[in-house]
């Protein structure tokens, strides 16, 4: 069989990857400790659990509007008003599958063949791949550690061409947990009101899952005069552990939303009916699961960052948002390291490389404190044993 051109380019994730070799090693009867997994360990609220069984008694398992049910867009237009201090009408508001799809929906619905997105490195796995997906060029930008593994203006002016069609922006980023302060994004905003052919893609999946004391920043906020090219992602997946729910959005100009509505109606027709009900219970209820849930993630962060740094040869940040760890070991080759970590000590990282950023590796600090503390005397023997 002959592919298409579009699939014979992109790889497979590698955060897919890495959790299927995972789960095969577990079924061979070894046991893992998995560092790799991007979702919460805890379960699903019970009130939004409860909310989705309501939803099934009533009756609601049959199609809904292509863009999601007006009680969710709705709510998110709340939330998106308390988080962006901008309120989107719900026409501007698009519900899917994830988060994932929708990125990947507007990308598919603005791409022309040759258009440049600046992605800055580390960047999310699935970046690259998505824009060759769509036809597109990624134009891979390097945030060192000393930049904060942020995107600094100079560079941002020195990546823009009159190709250019996006800027991705993540934060707080998966995989540094780095997030920008508002004279960074001061500085991000005046270089794109210099190129208005430019729009901007913000995916701030992680923006609950925050540790610093000052709220984090928002780009639209910032600059007003952006909202018209910027394109909000987001959805309940990380915030309220329920990845497997699959339920993401996404807030902007009024044309790509419906560009966007017009894909989901010819690809997926509608998100899940249960799990948007199970969505709206999430983001207009109590919120005291989420901040019990960072709660815990500062503490585990904090013991992580301090173990790691305790071990010769390693060196971290402490992430300001999300639940990562991005670990530098130095001239080390990343990839050759964590295989090497998985076979000897069975303990599941994964390699820079994957996020543009060899000399680094991704820990997931989502699991038990057990596991992060076994996982990381481990680690220190693998590196003791390189001397």
């Amino acid at each position: 069989m002959e592919l298409s051109p579009r699939v014979t380019r992109i790889q497979p994730s590698p955060s897919t990857a890495a959790a299927q070799r995972v789960r095969e090693l577990r079924a061979a009867g070894h046991e893992i400790l998995d560092l790799t997994v991007g979702e919460p360990d805890f379960d699903t609220p019970s009130s939004v659990k409860a909310a989705a069984v309501e939803a099934i008694d009533r009756g609601e398992t049959k199609y809904t509007p292509v863009n999601g049910i007006p009680q969710l867009r709705s709510a998110i237009s709340d939330k998106l008003l308390q988080r962006q201090k901008v309120r989107y009408p719900v026409e501007q508001i698009t519900v899917g599958g994830g988060a994932k799809q929708v990125i990947f929906l507007a990308l598919m619905a603005t791409l022309r063949t040759g258009d440049e997105v600046v992605v800055p490195a580390p960047y999310w796995v699935s970046y690259p791949d998505m824009v060759l997906a769509n036809d597109g060029i990624p134009v891979v930008v390097q945030c060192p550690a000393s930049d904060g593994f942020k995107l600094t203006a100079s560079a941002l002016a020195d990546a823009i061409t009159p190709a250019t069609r996006w800027v991705i922006l993540n934060a707080p980023s998966n995989p540094t947990g780095a997030a920008y302060s508002v004279a960074e994004l001061r500085a991000l905003a005046d270089v794109l009101l210099d190129h208005p052919h430019v729009m901007v893609l913000t995916d701030e999946i992680y923006d609950e899952i925050w540790y610093d004391d000052t709220p984090i920043a928002s780009l639209v906020e910032v600059e007003p005069r952006l909202v018209d090219r910027v394109f909000v992602t987001n959805g309940v997946s990380k915030t309220y552990a329920m990845t497997g729910w699959r339920i993401g959005y996404g807030a902007g100009p009024s044309e790509l939303v419906a560009a966007i509505n017009k894909l989901q109606s010819q690809s997926s027709s509608c998100p899940s009916s249960v799990s948007q009900s199970a969505a709206v219970a999430a983001l207009t209820g109590d919120q005291s699961f989420v901040s019990d849930a960072v709660a815990v993630y500062r503490a585990r962060r904090d013991e992580v960052v301090k173990r790691i740094n305790d071990i010769p040869g390693l060196s971290c940040t402490s992430p300001s948002g999300g639940f990562y760890v991005f670990v530098s070991c130095g001239e080390v080759d990343d990839e050759k390291f964590c295989l090497e970590l998985l076979e000897s000590q069975r303990v599941a990282v994964i390699h820079g490389a994957a996020y543009g950023a060899p000399g680094h590796f991704r820990v997931s600090f989502a699991t038990s404190n057990a596991v992060l503390t076994e996982a990381c005397e481990r680690i220190a023997r693998a590196c003791a044993s390189k001397g």
